[in-house]
């Protein structure tokens, strides 16, 4: 699933093309939209700017409109060139915008919306999401309270997971953001203290801001440490089952948390 870094490099790619240019034509090719009449009620109307919070991004129109999207597990956002060959087949387009000198395609959905501004800010959906991890002006204050008013039970690494608490974090993050903080992520979030949660937070916050520069490409792996193979992960614990831990050679362990059974990843001997 694409995570919060990745959402906001793609807003940050879409805007570039899209905000103060004329759009040419917009199109809602797949079945759902069809008689949703996105292209006439969107003509004429320039996109004012491109935003996210946590994995929603907003494409948001003069006129008090707004497209919402949220790629969920398999969606994706694709810019292109005029004329350049897109990344997927044309037939897993939901939204093509196009303008002068470029295609902006989001593929694969599974949510895509138009909306009104208002109903971005009291639809239930967004309005109960926590702070953004990568907002600029980071709320710890609202997240620290929204982890103590969860269930005191849960694992923190399964807590992180909840966007009520913290909008922006997916599978990698909470694992590697664990391992860096050397938290263990099936610790009950009552016995993780405030500058323990803090913690967790503030060593991804840095990286992810990286990832979004790079264009929602993580690494989280020491920069300029050599990798052993072009295929290896650029990380420390996620996707590492298994496998040594970079740090002190004991084996990664996986196994699914919470009542989606994701999987985390985590050294049993570096996070206590």
């Amino acid at each position: 699933m694409p995570e919060g870094d990745t959402i906001h490099s793609a807003a940050r790619r879409v805007g570039a093309v899209l905000v103060g240019r004329e759009i040419v034509s917009i199109e809602a090719p797949h079945p759902r939209h069809r008689m949703d009449r996105w292209p006439d009620r969107l003509a004429g109307r320039a996109v004012r700017s491109v935003d996210a919070h946590g994995k929603h991004l907003f494409v948001r129109f003069e006129g008090d409109l707004t497209l919402h999207s949220h790629l969920r597990m398999g969606g994706m956002w694709g810019v292109y060139r005029t004329g350049e060959r897109w990344r997927r087949a044309a037939g897993r387009a939901w939204l093509v915008i196009r303008t002068e000198g470029h295609q902006v395609v989001q593929f694969d959905g599974p949510v895509l919306e138009l909306m009104t501004d208002s109903r971005t800010r009291f639809d239930q959906r967004l309005a109960a999401l926590g702070p953004d991890v990568l907002a600029p002006d980071w709320d710890e204050g609202a997240y620290l309270r929204r982890l103590r008013e969860d269930d005191q039970t849960r694992g923190i690494g399964d807590a992180l997971l909840d966007q009520r608490n913290v909008a922006g974090f997916g599978n990698v993050w909470k694992s590697e953001a664990c391992f860096l903080a050397g938290i263990d992520p099936w610790r009950r979030v009552s016995e993780v203290s405030n500058p323990e949660a803090l913690e967790i937070v503030g060593v991804a916050r840095p990286l992810m801001e990286l990832s979004v520069e790079r264009g929602g490409r993580i690494t989280t792996w020491e920069p300029g440490r050599p990798l052993r193979s072009s295929r290896e992960r650029r990380t420390w614990v996620y996707g590492r089952g298994g496998l040594p831990c970079r740090r002190c050679q004991t084996l990664v362990r996986a196994r699914g948390q919470g009542d989606d059974n994701r999987t985390t990843f985590w050294c049993p001997r570096c996070q206590r």
